[in-house]
């Protein structure tokens, strides 16, 4: 697990997820062309009651099955 120190809302919060999630959330930000804070900015206002870590882990999960989606051949 890595943590990180994010400003989120104006607060600082500590986020820990294995690297592999911090790597894809980075290439996620980098898609949007936006930081990986604002990029869990995002996530964190869309989470609803889900923890902070959780709802990172399934935006990944989510872009990724989206992208994949979208390779798919039709029919």
């Amino acid at each position: 697990m890595q943590k990180r120190s994010l400003t989120i809302a104006g607060h600082r919060t500590s986020l820990a997820l294995e690297p592999e999630f911090w790597a894809a959330l980075a290439d996620i930000a980098g898609a949007r062309s936006s930081s990986l804070a604002a990029l869990v900015a995002d996530i964190d206002r869309a989470r609803g009651e889900r923890n902070l870590a959780s709802a990172c882990r399934l935006a990944v999960l989510d872009y990724l099955r989206n992208r994949s989606a979208k390779l798919q051949p039709a029919g």
